[in-house]
């Protein structure tokens, strides 16, 4: 037994032994409300007055997760706020996936700033990837006041649904997301050093083809964020968002077809003001569901 301890310390802090033994993935979660925010920007119902009173403990600001500092996935309208009040270092930032073109999730009119006499940068390349009407909008976005010094600063890659590709080290595989009709939304599962991440934003219930996907590709998730605009309600097969009842069907089709376990940690997160997440309703549903509910600044390791 001390020999296998003695082994297991040395895989450990070795980062020439095999990834399964040291490596750990972090998730941050910078913003988990939805488009509107929460309060919502211009609401004056019940909830929102009430949320403002209560003050910050109960906001939700618009979605965005940094997967170990290194992978940033969407980039809301409040990016600069996110890296002011969680120490993000923005010119660090090298890799964007983008899950689709809706500005809560893609701000494009920020880019004009990376670069020029606007910021020093330590990293000088940003590789975006994300679908064809990303591209769209960066360009439309960009179009009147982008300096060609800028513009040098930015690598496009267009991607489809059902592709896999490597960003950084790590593998992705992109799925449809359930989202509309107007462009192909994304969703990511991220893989490196035996651990898997899906990212589940902005979409209603995963079709069986996709899943059936991610079983092919071998995906193996530790930690999945889900969707949860409705809160407590459930979505339908067509909707475009999701809530818990929704979240935990797709659970229980992930752990049928092996990509997920009962280890699996669940994140709700992208909640909606008209669900009223109040942070006492959202920890009922941690309880009643064993699940995390995301707030503003959170941080899961698994």
């Amino acid at each position: 037994m001390t020999d296998l301890l003695l082994l297991f310390w040395k895989c450990k802090f070795n980062r020439a032994a095999p990834a399964l033994f040291w490596y750990i993935m972090k998730i941050r979660y910078l913003g988990t409300g939805a488009a509107e925010g929460i309060p919502a920007m211009f609401c004056n119902c019940d909830f929102c007055r009430k949320v403002r009173e209560l003050g910050e403990s109960e906001f939700h600001t618009r979605s965005q997760v940094i997967l170990d500092d290194t992978i940033c996935i969407d980039f809301p309208p409040d990016a600069y706020a996110h890296s002011l009040r969680f120490g993000v270092d923005l010119s660090a930032l090298k890799y964007l996936l983008v899950t689709h073109s809706h500005m809560d999730h893609f701000y494009a009119h920020d880019f004009i700033l990376r670069g020029y006499k606007y910021a020093e940068i330590a990293e000088s390349v940003m590789e975006i990837y994300g679908n064809s009407a990303v591209r769209s909008v960066f360009c439309e976005c960009t179009a009147r006041e982008l300096k060609p010094e800028v513009a040098a600063n930015y690598k496009f890659t267009e991607v489809k649904p059902f592709e896999e590709f490597a960003v950084g080290g790590y593998r992705v595989v992109a799925i449809p997301a359930n989202h509309g009709k107007t462009e192909d939304a994304l969703l990511y599962y991220i893989e490196r050093g035996g651990k898997g991440y899906l990212h589940c934003y902005d979409t209603g219930r995963v079709s069986d083809e996709a899943l059936d996907y991610l079983k092919e590709k071998g995906a193996r998730v530790g930690l999945i964020s889900f969707d949860c605009t409705f809160v407590e309600n459930s979505g339908t097969e067509t909707t475009r968002h999701m809530g818990i009842p929704d979240n935990m069907l797709m659970k229980q089709k992930l752990i049928e077809r092996g990509i997920a376990d009962n280890g699996t940690k669940i994140v709700i997160t992208h909640f909606s003001h008209n669900g009223k997440p109040y942070r006492t309703v959202l920890k009922g549903l941690e309880e009643q569901y064993g699940v995390i509910a995301a707030y503003d600044g959170l941080e899961v390791v698994f």
